[in-house]
C-alpha cells in the first residue's frame, strides 16, 4: 500500500508538518528520505525493513557511509543522500563540541564518537584533542584494530597532542561485540596513557567504550 492511501493525518510528511518531526517514527523519517518504494513494497514497508536489516537508525547510515547498503531498489541517489544526512549530524555535532566546552557534555560527546565508530564491524581507536578551554580541536581515528584488540601506542597520541596543541584529551574506542564493559587491557592503557600525557602537562579527560547504542565512561566509574 502506498502512502497515498492513508490518511492524510497519518502521512509522514504531512504528520511533520502538523506535529513536528518527533511525532514521526523512525521508518516514518527514513520514508520521507526514500519517498518512493520498490514494486510491490511501498516505501514505509521498505523503510522498516531496512532498519530492521541493518539494526536501526546508525546501523543503518552505517551501512550507507561504508558502502554496504544493499537493498533492491535502494540506487547511488538514494544511497548518496543518506550519507549525506549522517555527515550533517556528525558536523552538527562537531560544531557544538567545537564551540562550547567538552566537560559537562559526556552524553554529546558519546554520541559524537557513536557516529563515527559505534557500528564499526573492527575496533577503532579514537582521539578527541581539546584546547585550554576544552572545546574540540579535532577527532582522529588513530588504530584500527581486530574484533579482541586494537594496538594503541601512548606516544603516538602524546606527538599528535603536541602537534595540535592540545590542552587536554578525551579517547575513545568501540566493542564490537556489543558489550561495552571495559576490559583488564582496557584499564591498563588508561592509566599507562593518562601517565604518558601527564609528561607533556596534557589532561586524560575520559576513555569511552562505545557500541551501537550505549556508552560507558571509564572515568565515571573511576577506573584511573
Amino acid at each position: 500500500m502506498g502512502m497515498e492511501w492513508l490518511p492524510a493525518s497519518a502521512r509522514p510528511r504531512e504528520k511533520l508538518l502538523a506535529q513536528g518531526p518527533a511525532a514521526l517514527s523512525d521508518p516514518e523519517l527514513l520514508a520521507l528520505l526514500l519517498r518512493t518504494g520498490i514494486r510491490g513494497k511501498g516505501v514505509l514497508q521498505l523503510a522498516h525493513e531496512m532498519l530492521q536489516t541493518h539494526g536501526g537508525v546508525a546501523g543503518m547510515l552505517q551501512a550507507a557511509s561504508d558502502h554496504t547498503l544493499r537493498i533492491k531498489g535502494i540506487g547511488t541517489a538514494k544511497r548518496a543522500e543518506l550519507v549525506a544526512v549522517l555527515e550533517l549530524a556528525r558536523r552538527a555535532l562537531q560544531q557544538q563540541l567545537a564551540q562550547q566546552p567538552v566537560i559537562g557534555k559526556p552524553q554529546e560527546v558519546a554520541d559524537y564518537v557513536r557516529l563515527h565508530i559505534g557500528e564499526l564491524p573492527h575496533e577503532m581507536f579514537a582521539v578527541l584533542y581539546l584546547d585550554a578551554q576544552h572545546p574540540l580541536l579535532r577527532m582522529e581515528q588513530v588504530f584500527r584494530g581486530t574484533l579482541a584488540q586494537a594496538a594503541v601506542y601512548p606516544r603516538e597520541i602524546v606527538k599528535d597532542a603536541l602537534r595540535y596543541h592540545a590542552a587536554a584529551v578525551v579517547v575513545a574506542h568501540n566493542h564490537p561485540s556489543g558489550c561495552c564493559e571495559p576490559s583488564a587491557a582496557d584499564v591498563s592503557l588508561t592509566q599507562h596513557l593518562q601517565q604518558a600525557l601527564a609528561l607533556i602537562d596534557v589532561q586524560l579527560l575520559d576513555h569511552l567504550v562505545v557500541t551501537r547504542s550505549s556508552h560507558i565512561s571509564l572515568k565515571a566509574r573511576g577506573l584511573f
